[in-house]
């Protein structure tokens, strides 16, 4: 599968595309067949026709688009294989978010892994990663620079705690994306002994409504409504990145302002978003789980989806892989 255009899996308009099974992988247009790895809308976009994913994913999808998630949709437990077409298919976690999923395919002799979003670092709120050997690995680069080195997560939540003890007069603010980062920093907090009342904005409860019906447990969320702001001084309220830079968190008296986001680790993106708190914790492999990802692995080739493609191309190709960048475009990194 030395040669891209040769092979039997391809980029073309509307993604990757399985070629022998007629079938794409993440699409970023509608089609008739998909496989989704993971729910984020980057990745999981409504109006497809028939779709494989886990069956996190795929409710995850309902919950989002309503009756536009899919017309038809499969939901395959990890690890269960089956088929389209004469390629066959299983499901393994990717440890990115809830029913998040590396697909393996097999064709011909041939196995080839595409990771989705991916990280190794800890969670408690999904499956963790599980390597699969294979011959060609299609991984993701979001932080696919050596600067990237992120933190033990666990220490960014302690950051979080000792902030709030040292300023109880101050209302704290952090910005985290919907589905994963948002439920993944609360079952942390818990983790970490912090029991108080958490204020949400109101375009996080479904999804952290859907996580504790899953059996994760968050605690005790409350709405952050306009009518409860005395109740949120001193109080730890998230809410979108987009909320937090308009209107709805000044609202709040002096609050800390924070991201939980892999993208903090750069100062000028912290400056730029004016967080006073920035908290390094990504929800996709940074470096040296990138490299080690591909080691585990055993690959003797690398596709590199999207991110920062051309460092990991080329400390491929120092080791002795064969690498390619597949530049696939519709893929946000903001999606952290």
């Amino acid at each position: 599968m030395s040669d891209l255009e040769k092979s039997w899996i391809y980029p073309e308009e509307h993604g990757l595309y399985v070629e022998p099974g007629d079938f794409y992988l993440d699409p970023v247009k509608s089609v008739a067949r998909a496989v989704i790895t993971h729910g984020h809308a980057d990745h999981a976009r409504p109006g497809n026709e028939e779709v494989w994913a886990t069956p996190q994913t795929i409710e995850i999808m309902e919950i989002r688009y309503g009756k536009a998630a899919v017309e038809t949709k499969h939901a395959m437990p990890f690890e269960q294989s089956w088929s389209i077409g004469p390629v066959n298919i299983s499901l393994m976690p990717a440890g990115h978010v809830l029913g998040s999923a590396q697909v393996v395919l097999e064709y011909e002799g041939q196995r080839v892994v595409y990771t989705g979003d991916y990280k190794r670092k800890s969670d408690p709120t999904c499956e963790a990663f599980i390597p699969v050997r294979c011959d060609v690995l299609i991984t993701e680069a979001t932080f696919g620079l050596p600067i990237f080195r992120n933190p033990d997560p666990n220490q960014e939540v302690q950051k979080l705690i000792q902030s709030m003890e040292q300023q109880p007069e101050r209302s704290h603010v952090i910005g985290v994306y919907a589905l994963g980062k948002c439920q993944r920093l609360i079952a942390m907090l818990r983790e970490a002994g912090y029991t108080k009342p958490i204020y949400l904005h109101g375009s996080l409860r479904a999804l952290c409504d859907y996580y504790r019906g899953q059996g994760i447990d968050l605690g005790d969320l409350q709405p952050a409504t306009i009518s409860e702001k005395e109740l949120l001084k001193g109080a730890l309220v998230l809410g979108p990145p987009s909320a937090i830079r308009e209107k709805w968190a000044r609202r709040l008296s002096d609050p800390v302002v924070g991201y939980a986001s892999g993208w903090m680790s750069v100062r000028q993106r912290a400056k730029q978003r004016n967080a006073e708190l920035p908290l390094v914790i990504s929800d996709h492999a940074d470096w040296p789980d990138l490299l080690r990802t591909i080691d585990e692995t055993k690959c003797s080739e690398v596709w590199v989806t999207h991110g920062q493609e051309d460092a990991l191309v080329h400390v491929c190709r120092q080791r002795g892989l064969r690498a390619k960048p597949l530049a696939l475009v519709g893929f946000e990194e903001e999606a952290e």
